[in-house]
């Protein structure tokens, strides 16, 4: 079967005609799917390795984030969301009434709605800047589906509702930290297997 060589890192690997794809946000495909290596043409051994492997739910994450949701009411003014914010050190905020979710602000809200508009945060409620259409996921979602939805709504705070109950909140952070220790564990795999810990 002929090889074809490719890169990794200062490495180069031969490996058979199969299909490399790169994965999440690669033009020839959505999906993050599994690499087949036939490391340095011992295609007796081929590896099943999921390179840009992002499994699990949001759930996972989640057990492993504070249980704190940090809200504010819609009747609040902007410069208490702020200082919030600030005191929190996060970068947006739930506005329920009481038990409702009714909107998201965030520091972006802030800036293009009261910053660049003139308006005194003293005296502008959350409710007036708040974004009010807010997507929500649920704990069973994948966090794949998770990374494309904010990728493609340009939203970077996911509120978590579980039996019409917000159970967390979702950062983009979260989701790329949760990535990169996918990859770690994956490439840690590789190299083992090229060092010679592969006993398939």
């Amino acid at each position: 079967m002929p090889t074809r060589s490719d890169g990794l890192g200062s490495r180069r690997f031969k490996y058979d005609g199969c299909r490399v794809r790169q994965g999440y946000g690669d033009p020839r495909g959505s999906r993050h799917v599994v690499y087949l290596f036939c490391i340095a043409g011992w295609c007796e051994s081929i590896v099943k390795f999921s390179v840009m492997d992002v499994s699990g739910t949001i759930r996972s994450i989640l057990n492993q984030k504070s249980d704190d949701v940090f809200s504010i009411s819609p009747d609040a003014t902007v410069l208490k969301a702020v200082e919030m914010m600030d005191a929190k050190n996060v970068g947006a905020l739930l506005v329920m009434d009481q038990e409702r979710l009714v909107g998201i602000i965030s520091e972006r809200d802030y800036t293009r709605k009261v910053m660049l508009r003139g308006k005194r945060s003293r005296e502008t409620k959350v409710a007036e800047i708040m974004s009010s259409d807010v997507t929500v996921t649920n704990p069973r979602e994948p966090v794949e589906k998770c990374l494309r939805l904010m990728t493609d709504k340009h939203i970077r705070h996911l509120p978590v509702v579980e039996n019409d109950k917000v159970v967390g909140v979702i950062s983009i952070g979260d989701l790329v930290k949760h990535v990169i220790s996918c990859q770690s564990a994956a490439i840690a795999h590789l190299e083992h297997y090229i060092h010679g810990g592969y006993a398939g």
